[in-house]
């Protein structure tokens, strides 16, 4: 591989959007075992919350995956490997990439609690307007709002 093609499939894996539109390989071999990527993260993404025993695994997995992709950008960076099989290894990198970023996205939500704080800011923000329409932005007190102040 030249050197201008090794530097090029790092930019290529380095961009901030390289995981826009990308798939996330069906099976990848990390650490010597092979993994349903795929199901795996789409198994774990349906559910609302992660499980109390499935987030160790899932950490666990975030883990090994991020080790396989220094692994694999460390043999792009070398240059002991051909440009197709470059390109290969960008290509796993950046579906490690996007199923890192699904991994990442997880965490222990509280759909009632989150539903309830974006009650609770939908009504600031409408009271922000309204104060403001109605012309009483410094009025913080909330009482007087309206005719006969």
């Amino acid at each position: 591989m030249q050197e201008f093609q090794r530097k090029q499939l790092l930019e290529r894996i380095q961009r901030e959007g390289a995981t826009v539109g990308a798939d996330i390989p069906d099976e990848i071999e990390v650490q010597g075992e092979s993994i349903d990527l795929r199901t795996f993260v789409f198994e774990i993404k349906r559910r609302d919350t992660v499980p109390e025993g499935e987030r160790e695994r899932v950490e666990q997995a975030k883990k090994n995956l991020r080790r396989e992709r220094l692994q694999r950008k460390e043999l792009i960076e070398e240059g002991d490997v051909t440009y197709e099989e470059g390109e290969d290894l960008a290509r796993a990198i950046i579906g490690i990439d996007r199923a890192l970023n699904a991994l990442e996205n997880l965490g222990p939500t509280n759909l009632e609690r989150e539903a309830e704080l974006q009650a609770t800011q939908d009504k600031k923000r409408w009271t922000k307007f309204l104060k403001k329409a109605l012309g009483h932005e410094d009025d913080d007190s909330g009482v007087g709002v309206g005719r006969g102040r």
